[in-house]
């Protein structure tokens, strides 16, 4: 491991020059990967694992629309895509990257395909730590691991395209074979990530659901809504409150921010900007801590996953969440946005 300073704080990471894709290839030499499910994150890691030479499957509901996907990204019936209990079968490693509520409905027969020595593979610490409502309780003779990817599944294989990799968590909740860790590592860096960060799936689920739920999605769409409504109440053109919530914040600051940071932003942006950030920064952050607060104490008692649970095992859960969904999608905001997006200067032609 590498130790890295992070903020006066010293902490081992994993990097892919001291374990690298052969290292990573000589551990999974005898192994048969067992992607589960081609959603989300499935697609990613196995196209990453193929074509990073390991022998994968992919396990997948017959028929659907996901099946159709596998089969068009080259994966062949009977080869090497099966039904989702006949592809766990196959392997010796088992990747669990059903949905959640996936994954606590298929567990039974998932659990009954696997054999002692086999590793079981997430990229969620969801049905592992909250056990009482989920059951998912592995058997004591298998390595239960996790390769948490900081992206999207879109992004795994796109920075793995390009070249750059993702950072991603792991850690090892089981350690049956002794061999957990390097498992771990090489399928870690086998998936395309760049950095390994060590944690536990403890630390991995209460963070992820609290970035989930927080600034990286609702309450990051929460405050652009508050200041879109703002601007419009005030008179405010629709292209112009969202060209001053979303657009400048998306295709110019963000993008500054993830290159150099907060900090390089505040220093080299207007003296009229900079003041202001500097001065309203506090109150914004004293004014959502509250919120915070709440959100992580849900999350760790477990009342934000039993909710989750219940609501996708209803029988019309998917007829409601499309509701939710069009209401966001035909929003103004947010087909203003649609129209700000067509007339960005890469898109003209397309006009």
């Amino acid at each position: 491991m590498t130790q890295f300073n992070f903020g006066g704080v010293i902490e081992d990471v994993i990097t892919s020059e001291e374990f690298s894709l052969q290292k990573a290839r000589d551990v999974l030499k005898n192994e048969t990967v067992a992607v589960l499910g081609y959603g989300v994150q499935g697609p990613g890691q196995a196209l990453n694992l193929r074509d990073n030479g390991i022998r994968v499957i992919v396990g997948q509901r017959e028929g659907g629309q996901t099946w159709q996907r596998a089969v068009s990204d080259g994966f062949v019936p009977g080869e090497t895509l099966f039904p989702l209990e006949e592809a766990a079968k196959k392997a010796t490693i088992i990747q669990n990257l059903l949905s959640d509520a996936g994954q606590v409905a298929t567990w039974p027969s998932i659990k009954a395909c696997l054999d002692e020595g086999n590793a079981l593979y997430f990229s969620h610490g969801f049905g592992i730590v909250f056990k009482d409502q989920t059951k998912i309780i592995p058997p004591l003779n298998v390595d239960v691991i996790l390769v948490a990817p900081k992206g999207s599944g879109r992004n795994v294989r796109l920075n793995f395209l390009d070249g750059s990799g993702i950072n991603s968590s792991y850690a090892v909740f089981q350690d049956f074979t002794g061999r957990a860790e390097e498992r771990t590592q090489a399928l870690g860096i086998a998936v395309g990530s760049g950095y390994l960060f060590p944690t536990t799936f403890e630390n991995e689920v209460h963070s992820d659901l609290t970035g989930e739920r927080g600034i990286l999605m609702g309450c990051l769409a929460g405050v652009m809504e508050a200041q879109y409504s703002l601007l419009r109440k005030h008179g405010h053109s629709p292209s112009e409150a969202f060209n001053e919530t979303v657009e400048e914040l998306t295709q110019s600051l963000i993008r500054l921010v993830a290159e150099n940071g907060m900090d390089w932003m505040f220093s080299n942006c207007s003296t009229t900007a900079q003041r202001g950030a500097l001065d309203w920064a506090p109150k914004f952050r004293d004014a959502v801590a509250p919120v915070f607060d709440t959100l992580y104490e849900k999350v760790v008692s477990g009342e934000e996953t039993r909710r989750v649970l219940e609501a996708n095992s209803t029988p019309d859960y998917r007829e409601k969440l499309d509701k939710e969904l069009d209401t966001l999608k035909n929003s103004e905001m947010w087909q203003t946005g649609a129209t700000v997006r067509s007339l960005r200067p890469e898109n003209r032609k397309k006009i």
